[in-house]
């Protein structure tokens, strides 16, 4: 463990036990419970992956960024290696709750390796948390015991995938409930999607399309306020598109009704709509409406 410019960083799972009393069952895997963390510093840093598991019943969760609308029964926060945590202003980390750390090199040659990069919440900001449900929380505290009763048991050759396979199961089922909050959140998002469809309708209707581009992922989501991965999976689940294609789409749209509104020629839409060339721009037009944009304008004029 280092401690650096008041943040603890704490390099390895062993560390994580040795720093919050927990037993040492295995070297890259611990279920740590977080009752009454003694820490000086402000802030810590995981170099694993830490799931926190947190009783709001102590910790209203404001700062993990729960609202009215959101289930108050538990609330998950999850870190990739090396991110660096702060609960809030007067506590390092949850004044109640589990932690489940796990390091990278534990799911060496397991089914999860392979894929946990899909699991984006892991890339969200802690304000873009999970807010549970008492039935979701019955079944994530269940998972989280499944985990600590296989860590007990003795480390032999099945203990890598059990422990993997239990986690996988958990992240599941977490992204099962994260849909659910999108849901739930039905209001808040369409006042998000609104917001989007302003920035890139003003992208199309200033000129800056065809000087500029539409502008980048990172700078739209953080014009809402929220992380790059929260924003693509919110638009994924909103339109069934990522950033990019619904960018296009918007695009599409604007030259459709620029070829019934206005006397633009293709070429002159191509150009104001960023298309590299008209040739480009009816050969697209095409693949998505079945008609050549001057097709398209004699039969919708």
């Amino acid at each position: 463990m280092d401690i650096t410019e008041d943040i603890l960083d704490i390099k390895t799972v062993n560390d994580c036990n040795r720093c919050f009393g927990g037993r040492i069952l295995h070297p890259q895997a611990a279920i740590i419970n977080l009752e009454n963390p003694s820490l000086e510093e402000s802030s810590v840093k995981f170099e694993f992956y830490a799931i926190m598991l947190i009783e709001d019943d102590v910790c209203n969760c404001r700062c993990c960024g729960r609202r009215y609308y959101d289930f108050s029964n538990a609330t998950m926060v999850f870190l990739k290696p090396g991110e660096i945590f702060r609960m809030d202003a007067d506590n390092t980390l949850p004044k109640k709750g589990l932690l489940l750390a796990f390091h990278p090199d534990l799911l060496s040659r397991t089914a999860l390796d392979r894929h946990i990069g899909d699991y984006t919440f892991f890339s969200y900001r802690k304000e873009e948390a999970l807010h549970l449900s008492m039935k979701e929380k019955d079944i994530v505290s269940k998972y989280f015991g499944d985990i600590d009763e296989e860590l007990h048991h003795d480390i032999d050759s099945h203990s890598r995938t059990l422990v993997s396979r239990l986690i996988e199961l958990l992240l599941d089922y977490c992204t099962r409930f994260y849909e659910r909050q999108f849901i739930t959140r039905e209001d808040k998002n369409r006042s998000i999607m609104d917001k989007i469809d302003g920035i890139i309708g003003n992208c199309i209707s200033s000129g800056q399309l065809g000087l500029e581009g539409f502008p980048p992922e990172e700078l739209c989501a953080e014009a809402v306020n929220l992380s790059s991965a929260y924003f693509n999976d919110l638009l994924r689940f909103e339109t069934g598109k990522d950033y990019n294609e619904y960018c296009r789409l918007k695009q599409f749209e604007a030259a459709k009704k620029m070829l019934v509104e206005t006397s633009l020629s293709p070429s002159e839409i191509a150009s104001r709509l960023g298309y590299g060339s008209v040739r480009q721009f009816s050969f697209i037009f095409r693949k998505l409406s079945g008609r050549l944009p001057s097709e398209y304008r004699f039969c919708c004029s």
